[in-house]
């Protein structure tokens, strides 16, 4: 498991971090780009992580999203979400999930959020936390200005519509055929952040930065295009990240959704880490992490797919 902090400190709290388990009691098969998934196999990458994580007795986890396929036989949704929250729930400490194009494609907002026992806000997937004093968490709904997972009718399922009509020209609109560079991210499986939980996380920025707090933004859909491919991208990255650099608290942005995985550092010192995918581990193979946050730098020590990292931050 590698890496060990420079300075050799205590952390302030350690938890563990997965993503894009994508389970689904299916055959394997490729992605689009020709990638192996082990549909079956994800389940035992999960296991083996809330075995370590109980093991090394961190303090919360936090899932990334995409906890289910959306290749899952739609009779079996509710069970497959509900068997993968299970295995979750065996880890001994609170577990904080993100949603995914993929739990979407399963299950439609309502039924979707208290099963990932996520507090909703007006069916909004998005909240902070704060586990320690030093540190607020803001978990981010990427799919708030989307074209799955409301009804056909609602506003933000017709605003999301509109903007995949303007911008992406092909009739299967999850295909980026001939959008060049960050059009390209004009796609049906990403989505935007609306202007009214914008407005949340301008506040909730403004009051970490009164209680001198650092911050991680957790989202599925990353928000740097040199931490992600362009087809990964959340639609208006660049006006969340607006609203991030009006700050310093924000130190991590953490996401899932392009498989790889990737990291960067923006103009700001604000790093942005991706997370390599647990659908696509061979067999025996893992990728999970634990990070420990200090008060100038996260550790995260990843396992086999899931790279280490040592993030300081800028001061």
């Amino acid at each position: 498991m590698g890496l060990v902090s420079a300075e050799g400190k205590k952390p302030l709290v350690s938890f563990g971090v997965i993503s894009d388990v994508q389970y689904a009691d299916i055959p394997d098969r490729r992605s689009y780009h020709g990638v192996p998934r082990y549909y079956r196999h994800s389940l035992l990458v999960l296991q083996r992580a809330v075995q370590k994580w109980n093991e090394q007795k961190l303090k919360f986890v936090i899932n990334l999203g995409d906890i289910v396929d959306g290749f899952c036989p739609k009779d079996q949704s509710l069970i497959a979400i509900k068997k993968i929250v299970n295995e979750f729930n065996i880890f001994n400490g609170p577990v904080y999930h993100t949603i995914g194009n993929h739990c979407l494609y399963n299950l439609p907002r309502e039924k979707l959020l208290p099963v990932l026992n996520i507090p909703g806000r007006e069916g909004l997937a998005c909240y902070d936390f704060s586990p320690i004093p030093e540190y607020r968490f803001i978990v981010l709904d990427g799919y708030d200005i989307s074209a799955i997972g409301w009804t056909k009718d609602h506003p933000n399922t017709l605003k999301a519509l509109k903007v995949l009509q303007e911008r992406n020209p092909n009739s299967d609109k999850n295909c980026p055929n001939g959008l060049v560079g960050l059009e390209r991210r004009f796609l049906m499986f990403n989505g935007a952040v609306g202007r009214g939980q914008m407005e949340w996380l301008d506040s909730v920025l403004q009051n970490a930065t009164k209680l001198n707090q650092k911050v991680v933004v957790c989202c599925h859909l990353p928000l740097d295009l040199c931490a992600s491919c362009n087809e990964a991208l959340l639609w208006n990255y660049d006006e969340v990240m607006d609203v991030i650099h009006r700050y310093n608290c924000v130190k991590v942005c953490l996401a899932g959704h392009d498989h790889k995985g990737g990291h960067s550092v923006d103009s700001h010192g604000v790093h942005h880490w991706v997370l390599e995918a647990a659908l696509e581990c061979p067999s025996g193979s893992n990728s999970f992490g634990r990070i420990d946050l200090y008060d100038d730098r996260l550790l995260l020590t990843g396992t086999d797919r899931m790279k280490s990292q040592e993030m300081v931050f800028s001061s």
